[in-house]
């Protein structure tokens, strides 16, 4: 797997999941198959320019922000590094989880 691969895919499954749309969504508006942007978004096949800009415009940026996350993502501290890993992970769950484990953060904190 390509690390540029990799990292265009991430960055188009946070700028998905960032303006709330499922993968069957942003599919559908920009005109492919639900199937094709999980293979994008987990660096499972290659990307054509014409492809990478329908799901610019289906997601509403400029292509160019696929390829600014190299540096968004080398500037992170490990503290950010370490919220976003769990921001993501609350993000696959549904509300009756995240409120569950945001419970479970206050009552660790409140113990120390």
């Amino acid at each position: 797997m390509s690390d540029i691969l990799n990292l265009v895919g991430t960055r188009i499954r946070d700028l998905r999941k960032s303006k709330g749309l499922s993968q069957e969504v942003l599919a559908e508006k920009a005109g492919f198959n639900t199937s094709y942007i999980g293979f994008v978004e987990r660096a499972e096949r290659n990307i054509s320019l014409r492809n990478l800009e329908k799901i610019a415009k289906a997601l509403n940026v400029g292509v160019h922000q696929f390829f600014t996350y190299v540096e968004e993502h080398e500037q992170l501290t490990n503290v950010d590094k370490n919220i976003k890993a769990i921001t993501n992970m609350l993000r696959e769950r549904d509300v009756k989880d995240i409120e569950m484990a945001k419970n479970i953060l206050a009552e660790i904190f409140n113990r120390y």
